[in-house]
């Protein structure tokens, strides 16, 4: 369909018409909104409805489930932060995340690049690397609690070895209860976080690492200089997934071996937000400490992010 204009000359000049929009042309776009209200729907009542009321506790001082409720402001927050318990929680935490993410990403990418390389038994590596992964975390903590017991396999081994004098009651010694802790998290993780490697380089071209080695690149060089930049972005991704895994999910472990002690020389701020909602019935308190962790780990996607230097 074409439209007649007149031009200054008094000649006439043909415009074709702009198409008209037909139901048909929506009907595509109307679809696939409606099929995302469902999904809309249950995020925002089960994702953002518990973090509004995360930040909503915590400007409440309600001393338990039956107990009547009052308004506390910003009281909740300075008696956080006035709390020495809380700082050691943060001191915990931090140290937790330093040792055991850089350790966790660094091995599971090393034992993701061997198994990539389809040595001989690879495919029964991968399934004793998944190991840990499908045993739940009771029994792990149970198979910790056996090897780091007062009579336990690490003393029997050191005494077997000479060397009881390095003998310790690993769970109950301020200076190591930690140290255990973070075992488990990487002794947890880095299976897991190794096959998924393993996978992304499954899919990287034979020929760029056949290229390196002809270059004269070793196997080293050819890991870090060749595959390591391809699946940046994949690294990222999984480092993230381990950050907030170890950030929330801590507190199973703590829970199962130490319960935070000796003293709080364990206590994580997610067992602190455990602890003082379901044991000391204080719950403004644990949601402010909700609150606290909620953002420390905003921050830390968003610094891992940019290390990884992340397009989405």
């Amino acid at each position: 369909m074409t439209t007649l204009t007149s031009t200054p000359g008094g000649a006439a000049v043909r415009h074709p018409a702009p198409p008209a929009t037909t139901a048909r042309s929506r009907t595509p776009r109307q679809g696939g909104t409606i099929l995302a209200v469902p999904a809309l729907v249950w995020y925002a009542i089960f994702m953002i409805g518990p973090v509004a009321a995360i930040f909503v506790i915590a400007a409440l001082h309600w001393p338990g489930m039956l107990q009547p409720v009052s308004f506390a402001g910003l009281g909740n927050v300075r008696t956080v932060l006035d709390d020495p318990v809380f700082w050691d929680a943060v001191r915990n935490t931090a140290v937790q995340l330093a040792v055991a993410l850089p350790i966790m990403i660094v091995c599971a990418y090393m034992l993701g690049y061997y198994v990539a390389q389809r040595p001989p038994g690879h495919r029964v590596i991968r399934y004793l690397l998944f190991i840990p992964g499908l045993i739940s975390t009771p029994a792990k903590a149970m198979v910790f609690y056996a090897a780091l017991s007062p009579d336990g396999l690490v003393n029997g081994a050191l005494q077997g070895a000479g060397l009881g004098s390095l003998t310790d009651a690993w769970l109950a010694s301020p200076s190591t209860a930690l140290a255990c802790l973070i075992a488990l998290d990487v002794w947890s993780g880095i299976g897991f976080t190794a096959v998924l490697f393993a996978a992304r380089l499954g899919s990287v071209p034979d020929d760029l690492g056949e290229a390196a080695q002809l270059d004269g690149a070793g196997h080293w060089r050819t890991m870090w200089r060749i595959h390591f930049p391809v699946i940046r972005d994949y690294v990222g991704v999984v480092t993230m997934l381990q950050f907030l895994w170890t950030l929330f999910g801590s507190a199973q472990h703590v829970l199962l071996l130490t319960q935070g002690g000796p003293g709080s020389s364990s206590t994580t701020l997610s067992f602190l937000v455990y602890q003082k909602a379901f044991i000391a019935a204080d719950l403004g308190y644990s949601q402010t400490v909700g609150v606290i962790l909620f953002l420390a780990g905003l921050v830390g996607l968003l610094a891992i992010r940019r290390a990884f230097r992340q397009n989405y």
